[in-house]
């Protein structure tokens, strides 16, 4: 039931376009505290984070002022973006917390609603699955090798493992477009950035 008068307003606040403008009001009201409150100590710290980012920036290539600006406004958009996004995963992690305790519990008599819910999501995530597996394959066998292994590790690498797949892919993604934009495009972006011979390749 709360998940169905949720659902309207999960959706609006998933837009892209709101959460910038949220985090923009944030910003702009935090930027408006008194230096003195808690508040306005925080944007202090935010004020300083961006400005120690952009001279990080400036050592490393030439920050005039049109691009000092966009630095300035992009990072403090973005760090606040993330530290929105952290709270919200910690609240959401701190609510799930709740949820199994209650659920195991058996606080309020919710016990099998709550079980109910999961059992439906989960029947719903397997469905996909079930329907590629063969014929000569029972049921239990597949759910082992690929849903719930007998030894109940989860069948997907470790977090650490994971982040690190995330970060290497990303990572070679940025370096072949920066590679696209030096060579095929008018921006030097590995000049500006390690001092590579600008241009393209003869």
């Amino acid at each position: 039931m709360i998940k169905l008068i949720l659902a309207p307003l999960r959706s609006i606040v998933r837009f892209p376009l709101l959460q910038l403008a949220i985090v923009i009001a944030v910003i702009l009201w935090l930027q408006a505290a008194d230096d003195r409150s808690i508040f306005g100590q925080i944007f202090n710290g935010l004020d300083k984070l961006v400005d120690a980012t952009v001279q990080l920036f400036s050592a490393v290539f030439t920050v005039k002022s049109f691009t000092k600006s966009w630095l300035i406004s992009g990072f403090m958009i973005a760090y606040l973006y993330l530290a929105g996004s952290l709270i919200l995963y910690l609240v959401r992690l701190i609510i799930i917390a709740a949820v199994d305790f209650v659920g195991r519990s058996n606080l309020l008599y919710l016990r099998n609603a709550i079980a109910r819910e999961r059992g439906i999501g989960a029947y719903r995530a397997w469905v996909p699955l079930e329907r590629i597996r063969p014929a000569h394959i029972s049921q239990q066998e597949w759910e082992q090798t690929f849903a719930w292994p007998a030894d109940n590790k989860p069948p997907y690498p470790p977090l650490g493992h994971r982040i690190m797949r995330g970060v290497l892919s990303y990572g070679a993604m940025i370096l072949i477009a920066a590679f696209l934009l030096q060579f095929l495009t008018p921006f030097p972006i590995l000049t500006w950035i390690f001092g590579w011979p600008a241009g393209k390749p003869s």
